[in-house]
């Protein structure tokens, strides 16, 4: 892979500063390979688009997985419920988390697939920490290769689904989306949460997590022409906010819910579930998530598939 050499300003604070807040145990997970910015530059380098053309032939149903981390679980079991259904997106619109397991399922996988892969390994499978991460504590190369060898190595333009990964444009917050070249690196870019995972580098762009400018892109779907589009809104719901989330949390819940309102509002069936606010890297809260998922997708189904049929996007 192909890294950039020129240094962060700020690497030599936020190295001090990890070392007292990380410990020395993460440095052998991580590798020290030197707080370095990364600047993908081969010739598979997924392509920015400003906005998105129409795609042709038009997409039927368009399925669009929303951000939210761990939350992000609860996408298998809704995947889960609309496989068995018989419902076949054959348009998938990811951000952040829902980049992921999206461009998972738009390589054939099924939802079954997907979670027997996601129990090999756990999260150190896609984490990689390290005290010389650049501007956060993981790196983020070990989900590039994650994603690259799940999808054995295929581009985004060749996978069997439709798929569109949008991340963020990290100078000005603006929305960019990928429809070709290296999913692993797209994947990677629109995962890249702030101050946790590294930004990342395409052509000498950085980009960032997807959460921060579309949580729930349904304007892209609607974009490429979607005829019916499903959202799945994995985030706290609207006022969920315990009186014991610190500052930071309430900024930043106040932020996300004047990017992700307008956005479902748009979608023609919402899937969100009612999950607990707080959430966790652990087996016991994924293992949670997917079974709300599937759990809600399931009450709404007879719901869904009366609305497929009066758009006549089913038979």
């Amino acid at each position: 892979m192909n890294t950039a050499t020129s240094s962060s300003p700020a690497c030599g604070l936020a190295l001090y500063r990890r070392q007292f807040l990380l410990g020395a145990v993460l440095s052998p997970l991580g590798g020290l390979t030197g707080c370095s910015a990364f600047n993908y530059v081969l010739p598979d380098a997924p392509q920015a688009l400003v906005e998105v053309e129409p795609l042709l032939p038009r997409p039927r149903i368009a399925l669009v997985l929303g951000s939210g981390g761990p939350r992000g679980y609860a996408h298998v079991g809704v995947l889960r419920v609309l496989e068995e259904a018989g419902i076949t997106p054959d348009l998938v619109v990811g951000s952040s988390v829902g980049s992921l397991i999206g461009s998972f399922w738009a390589s054939g996988l099924s939802a079954a697939q997907i979670d027997t892969l996601s129990w090999q390994g756990g999260p150190l499978t896609v984490f990689d920490p390290s005290l010389f991460a650049d501007r956060g504590w993981i790196r983020g190369q070990r989900l590039q290769d994650y994603v690259n060898q799940g999808l054995a190595g295929r581009r985004l333009e060749e996978l069997p689904r439709r798929m569109i990964v949008v991340a963020t444009r990290r100078e000005d917050k603006q929305a960019r989306y990928f429809l070709q070249g290296n999913a692993g690196v797209a994947v990677r870019a629109s995962s890249a949460m702030p101050g946790i995972i590294s930004p990342v580098g395409i052509a000498g762009v950085e980009y960032e997590d997807g959460d921060e400018s579309y949580p729930v892109p349904v304007s892209v779907a609607r974009a490429a022409g979607a005829r019916f589009i499903i959202a799945v809104d994995v985030s706290a719901r609207p006022g969920s906010t315990p009186e014991e989330a610190s500052p930071a949390l309430r900024a930043r819940d106040q932020r996300r819910r004047p990017r992700i309102d307008p956005e479902v509002a748009r979608a023609d069936f919402l899937i969100h579930p009612d999950m607990d606010y707080w959430a966790g890297p652990h087996r016991r809260y994924f293992v949670q998530a997917r079974a709300q998922g599937e759990a809600h997708a399931r009450a709404l189904l007879p719901e869904l598939l009366a609305h497929l049929r009066h758009h006549g996007a089913r038979a």
